[in-house]
């Protein structure tokens, strides 16, 4: 084959492999990308070539013979636990020792060296929000700012009663839940949450309701191993009053509660021995929309920004642009559209000419 052709087969292979890097990002499962840094020969590979590894181990592409997958797919697996890129050095080479290189022996007869750059993709966290309080709105777009997936609840139906449920807190792969109901169904929105499979509840109360809710889980038949994963107050004490500090305290304490536990995690998994790596496909979710709410109905707006469908009738954050109102869920988002307005109208469903996504009968 001449060097014209091998440069269309590589584009191709390329192309195929961000087309199913898309795909993995659109459906939120985790892989990593591994690249080829270094090259010695003889190697099949080259400086350059990049191989796709799901969380698996089924490997796509191409960065070495059979001799160096086995060590490739296990790094690359190690790094998508962990989420954290690594260097890997596989070589017989007398290279001296580098702290920020994982060095395995090249088992190959050839004895070739390879050093590879492995990128794991990890989807953030889904932070279920339940409430329609101002503070959960505030609260879903503080957590989408600071790295989570976040999706407001404010009623999830069950066996067609209102409530919330803790089985869609599950198929919607909920990691945290944060109770903003503030007074309105504090106790019914608590129990699912607790009954889901979140790794940790937290919930905006003051301490001395935060205890009597307790009392009420117990009494609910909620047990004390579970209880352990609610934290209550949600986050620091700053004093907050306004519904915009009050959020930012509960959002504060899901970024300490995500680093401790991915410090946690870290430490397990040093002292685990080598073995099976467990990780979970998190389903796709818009950010900040409601869970199972349908988007665009008579009455409602599309906000551009997070794409959460809100109320027009009782929307408090407007902003009149170019003759036509735009409607948004929180004032973070407002904020945030009043940045760069174009950018965020041609971005919604619609295009420019029609931002909101709506009938015109509902405009």
């Amino acid at each position: 084959m001449n060097a014209y052709a091998d440069s269309i087969e590589t584009l191709s292979d390329a192309a195929d492999l961000l087309q199913l890097e898309q795909r993995l990002i659109d459906a939120g499962a985790p892989f990593a990308v591994v690249t080829v840094i270094r090259a010695a020969p003889p190697t099949s590979t080259h400086v350059g070539a990049q191989a796709l590894v799901e969380a698996n181990g089924a490997l796509h592409g191409w960065v070495g013979g059979g001799c160096s997958q086995t060590i490739v797919v296990e790094a690359a697996r190690q790094s998508i636990r962990t989420g954290q890129p690594r260097r890997v050095r596989i070589s017989n080479e007398p290279t001296p020792a580098e702290a920020e290189v994982e060095a395995h022996a090249m088992p190959c007869a050839s004895n070739g060296a390879l050093e590879l750059f492995i990128q794991p993709t990890v989807p953030a966290p889904l932070v279920a929000v339940l409430g329609a309080t101002p503070a959960a709105h505030e609260a879903c777009a503080f957590a989408r700012r600071v790295g989570f997936r976040a999706s407001i609840a404010a009623d999830l139906a069950r066996a067609g009663q209102p409530g919330f449920d803790a089985a869609a807190l599950d198929r919607a792969g909920t990691a945290f839940v944060l109770v903003a109901t503030q007074g309105d169904g504090d106790e019914v929105a608590l129990e699912a949450a607790l009954r889901s499979g979140a790794r940790a509840v937290l919930l905006i109360a003051s301490y001395r309701k935060a205890e009597r809710l307790r009392a009420a889980m117990r009494l609910r038949g909620i047990d004390e191993a579970r209880l352990a994963a609610l934290h209550a107050p949600a986050g620091p004490a700053i004093h907050a009053h306004t519904p915009q500090e009050i959020a930012l305290g509960a959002v504060a304490g899901l970024v300490a509660l995500r680093h401790e536990m991915a410090e946690a995690a870290g430490r397990a998994q040093a002292a685990a021995p080598h073995g099976a790596i467990a990780t979970e496909t998190v389903p796709p979710l818009p950010p900040c929309e409601a869970l199972g709410a349908p988007v665009a109905e008579a009455g409602h707006y599309v906000n551009p920004v997070c794409g959460m469908s809100v109320e027009i009738a009782k929307a408090k954050h407007v902003v009149d642009y170019g003759g036509r109102k735009v409607y948004f869920c929180c004032d973070g988002c407002k904020i945030e559209f009043e940045r760069a307005p174009e950018h965020y109208l041609a971005a919604a469903p619609g295009g420019t000419d029609r931002p909101d996504g709506l009938p015109a009968e509902a405009r």
